[in-house]
């Protein structure tokens, strides 16, 4: 069995160094504004960097760091105080679109390591850490054949992290590719 697993390991590294030369192989840099909606209960306001490369017009990958302020929320004569820090994986997908193919829809799948820090009365700050998976859809617009601006919505799936399950994250940004 572990003889087959490398085997099958050894023949896709070898397919994949193969079509290589078919791939482009564009890393970039972004830098995005993010609007989160934390469950309809607060909502925060935060950047976005990312890294990532586009592999081919098609296809790319990118790693992110996120953070945000905090929010205020005032319900029952009591005030909870939310924030949120991330990081993680996204594997993006294009398709682009008219004669120039300088716009693209664009589809996103992912997963972050999320910290939800909040507040309740009387209480003392509390950190909870858990795992979000992430699905997402916008678009990108090529500037010049360096400078694209992007606009993105993602639902991200929360592991009941603070009493959350679910976030839905708006983001607007530049994309510089090398």
């Amino acid at each position: 069995m572990k003889n087959t697993i490398a085997l099958m390991a050894a023949a896709s590294a070898f397919a994949f160094a193969a079509n290589a030369s078919a791939m482009e192989f564009t890393p970039y840099v972004a830098a995005d504004y993010t609007y989160t909606d934390v469950q309809n209960i607060a909502e925060v306001h935060g950047g976005k960097v990312s890294v990532g490369t586009d592999y081919n017009k098609y296809f790319g990958t990118e790693v992110f760091y996120q953070r945000t302020g905090s929010d205020r929320v005032h319900s029952d004569g009591e005030t909870n105080e939310y924030s949120l820090q991330s990081y993680g994986l996204d594997i993006n997908g294009y398709l682009p679109l008219g004669c120039d193919q300088t716009f693209a829809l664009v589809g996103t799948a992912g997963i972050a390591n999320i910290d939800v820090k909040y507040k309740n009365p009387g209480e003392s700050r509390k950190t909870e850490n858990g795992l979000g998976y992430r699905l997402g859809a916008g678009f990108e617009y090529d500037l010049t054949s360096n400078v694209a601006v992007r606009a993105l919505y993602r639902y991200t799936f929360a592991d009941k992290l603070g009493g959350l399950d679910h976030m839905n994250e708006y983001s607007l940004g530049v994309k510089y590719s090398f």
